[in-house]
Order: structure tokens, then C-alpha cells, then sequence
């Protein structure tokens, strides 16, 4: 690794705390939670930074309100557009609507109900393409924002939300700090590296000896194999993964580059190991985490995957549809800790 001094990246420690300042009025400082039956299976400390508590039920909202509070006033009032599978696009139509602004959001038609009604809901327009068919949602988004002047704010290669993102690497700094915890890896689900990346420059500022470890399922690893590589690869295809959420086509131009000098190695977990991540947090934590939001746990609870007396773990979303919950739920665990 390297100091974030000595390369170029989307934004600064400054920027993050700008953006810090910014939310502060609206965010949910989430609590970081510690479960005795956690530590035992995983033979370590594990501290759960549950964002499955922040507003619309996602980190998402972070950038989303960073974003959209740092637009000029008139370029705002004309409104948003975004694309996302589901979390980027509720943190997008609560950040638009507490601002009284419209929001339009592209999502896949195949993304789970929950995530497309709550869009609705909270008082987006929601287009829909046709991801499993190959259509470009950066080409329907980019077309729509050009038509209606809408500004485009892209989920995680965006400078404004990878500094709002940050702003959960300040709070984990703090919180870990004052249960004892200053050197350990920090799990972090990856989708596109926005989390990733704003955590990392936040962590490398203020609490050096905590370390960003991106998690992604083994079925849509490119940020694991690009960390590996040197250079960003592509997944081939659709990844089938029920991990919806932090499956992208390869990591971001902006955050890859943050990752290589400030992250350690990426680590992948399979879907059972996933589920079996969700049914600890709801029986443990009683926190419902969705399957993107879950694999840092999943990663965190398997001590072959890091070392250390303790590690930190990011639980991201907790938007899932009721059927998959009940499937985690109904996952057999042979972890002796759980009765």
C-alpha cells in the first residue's frame, strides 16, 4: 500500500469531511455491534458496522445525499437521474425528495420487488431495462439526462459519492478506537469500489492501522482478480449470484485505482456461506441484511481469510425480498455457537 499522498484519487480526506459536515444533519451514525456468539465462531473479534440502519436502509444514502447537497442550487432544481439495482436508487429518491427535487432512476427489470416498489415509494420516476438482455442502463441514463437536463449521478464512480461513502471510514475510525480496536482488516461489501474506495482514503488518513479488504461472491470477483492482476478485468456475461446488489461488470475507472494503493487483497465468498452470513445477523444481531450486504460478514465470520485478534465488517443493505430471507433462515448451520 501506499499513501493516498502519492497518487492522484476522485477525492481528498478534505472532501470527505466535507461531506461529513454536509450529512451530518440527516445521517444515521450507525452503531458498530459485537455479538459473543460472533467471536466465538469466528475465533476473533468481529465489529459489525450495521448500515442496514442507515436511511432507506442502505450506506447508499451517503453519497446520495453528498451528491445531490453539493450541486449548485440551480442545477439541482432541475433534478436527478441515476442508475442502480436497487440501493443507489432508493438513496437517491429520499436524498431528492427531503431536497423537494425530482428523481428519475433506471433499474433492471429483474431487480427484487422490494427494491423497485421503495424506489417508487419514496418518490422516484423508475425506468426499466432489459439488464439480463444485455441493454445499456448507462446509455439510457445518459440519453434520459441529456433530453430533460437532468444530472446524471452515477452509483459509485462519482467524486460526491465516494466522499459521502467515506463518511463511513470516519465513523468506524471513531467507534472501533473506543472499544480498543485500532489495527484490523475492514470487510467491506464491493460492488463497484465507491464504499471501497471512499473508506479506504478516510481510514488511510485517520486510523492507518485499519484496512480496507473488498468481499465479493466468488461468481462476480473482478475486483478480486483486477486487485490480483494489476489492472481492472471484466466479469463475463450475467453472473449468476444471488448477491444482486454488488454484482457490476468490473470495477470502477476512479475507485480501482484507490484500491490498488490503499486496499489489501480482495476476498470472495460463496452464496451459501452468504446465507448462512444473513441467518447469523438476524439471529445474533437481529439485523436483516440483504445478500450484497451480508458478504462482508460472511468473510469476516471465516478466519482462514484474515488474520488478527479482530476485524471490522461493513453490513451494507438490508433491502431483501422476504422469499430469499426465508431461504437464509432456512440454511442448516453446523457452527456449534448457534445451538
Amino acid at each position: 500500500m501506499s499513501s493516498q499522498s502519492d497518487s492522484c484519487f476522485p477525492v481528498t480526506i478534505e472532501t470527505i469531511r466535507q461531506a461529513a459536515v454536509r450529512l451530518a444533519p440527516v445521517v444515521v451514525k450507525t452503531p458498530l455491534l459485537e455479538s459473543p456468539y460472533l467471536n466465538e465462531i469466528a475465533g476473533r473479534r468481529v465489529l459489525v458496522k450495521a448500515e442496514v440502519l442507515q436511511r432507506t436502509g442502505s450506506f447508499k444514502f451517503r453519497g446520495a445525499w453528498s451528491a445531490i447537497s453539493a450541486l449548485d442550487e440551480q442545477t439541482r432544481a432541475r433534478g436527478v437521474i441515476a442508475y442502480s439495482s436497487g440501493n443507489h436508487a432508493q438513496g437517491i429518491a429520499h436524498a431528492a425528495s427531503l431536497h423537494g427535487i425530482p428523481a428519475t432512476v433506471i433499474m433492471p427489470a429483474d431487480s427484487p420487488a422490494m427494491k423497485l416498489s421503495n424506489t417508487q415509494v419514496l418518490g422516484a420516476t423508475v425506468v426499466t431495462y432489459d439488464r439480463a438482455g444485455g441493454e445499456s442502463r448507462e446509455a439510457v441514463g445518459e440519453a434520459l439526462a441529456e433530453k430533460h437536463g437532468l444530472t446524471l449521478i452515477r452509483p459509485y464512480d462519482e467524486p460526491m459519492v465516494i466522499a459521502g461513502q467515506g463518511t463511513c471510514g470516519l465513523e468506524i475510525a471513531e467507534q472501533a478506537a473506543a472499544v480498543g480496536v485500532e489495527e484490523a482488516d475492514v470487510m467491506v461489501c464491493c460492488g463497484g469500489g465507491g464504499l471501497s474506495a471512499g473508506m479506504a482514503i478516510a481510514l488511510d488518513a485517520v486510523a492507518k492501522g485499519l484496512r480496507v479488504r473488498p468481499v465479493e461472491p466468488t461468481n462476480a470477483d473482478d475486483t478480486c482478480r483486477s486487485l490480483l492482476k494489476g489492472e481492472r478485468v471484466a466479469n463475463v456475461g450475467n453472473p449468476d449470484s444471488i448477491c444482486d446488489a454488488i454484482v457490476t461488470p468490473t470495477p470502477g475507472e476512479l475507485t480501482f485505482p484507490v484500491l490498488q494503493a490503499l486496499a489489501g487483497a480482495g476476498i470472495s465468498v460463496s452464496d451459501e456461506q452468504v446465507l448462512n452470513a444473513m441467518k447469523l445477523a438476524m439471529l445474533r444481531l437481529k439485523l436483516v441484511v440483504e445478500p450484497g450486504g451480508a458478504v462482508a460478514l460472511a468473510a469476516a465470520l471465516d478466519s482462514s481469510q484474515s488474520h488478527g485478534d479482530a476485524v471490522v465488517c461493513v453490513v451494507t443493505g438490508g433491502n431483501v425480498d422476504i422469499q430469499l430471507l426465508t431461504q437464509a433462515l432456512g440454511v442448516v448451520s453446523t457452527d456449534a455457537a448457534l445451538g
